[in-house]
């Protein structure tokens, strides 16, 4: 990384973390919170995962297995997210789409010590849900790994 980068990097971390920007986001949001607000509404696992970009265990969210008619939401901002049409079992653990609601998520690259993936954010704002894989069923060949813990379902 250059130093100039870095150095912007860093000076842009604290005011975006008061501004209730997750970490490496680089914009503002419709939806902004103070980090005491998110703190107050989330547990401490959603803030973990939602905020700082964390993971919850696989296998652990009871939205793994569900699969009725009905919208996934953003826990942190309610914005409809995934419909349950878009749902499928990979096996890995976590609530996985093949797509999202246009213009519901961003992404970004995570670089990560074991290599680049592409993480996915709510685009209202700003919360972690998870990464994206190519390894997903047609039509899109893509797999939207996300943590149930970001989620809301409202069935249908």
């Amino acid at each position: 990384m250059q130093r100039r980068r870095f150095f912007q990097l860093a000076l842009a971390a604290p005011a975006a973390m008061v501004a209730g920007i997750a970490p490496g986001l680089a914009r503002a949001f419709e939806v902004t919170r103070t980090d005491e607000e998110w703190r107050a509404m989330l547990s401490p696992l959603e803030y973990k995962v939602m905020r700082k970009e964390g993971t919850e265990r696989a296998f652990s969210s009871p939205l793994d297995k569900e699969y009725g008619a009905g919208t996934y939401h953003c826990r942190g901002c309610d914005l409809a997210l995934y419909s349950s049409e878009h749902k499928y079992d990979s096996g890995t653990g976590w609530p996985s789409f093949w797509q999202a609601k246009s213009g519901a998520i961003g992404t970004k690259p995570d670089r990560t010590l074991f290599g680049t993936y592409t993480e996915c954010h709510c685009a209202r704002c700003g919360s972690h849900l998870g990464h994206i894989f190519d390894d997903g069923p047609k039509p899109t060949g893509k797999r939207h790994c996300i943590n149930g813990v970001s989620l809301v379902f409202r069935p249908a």
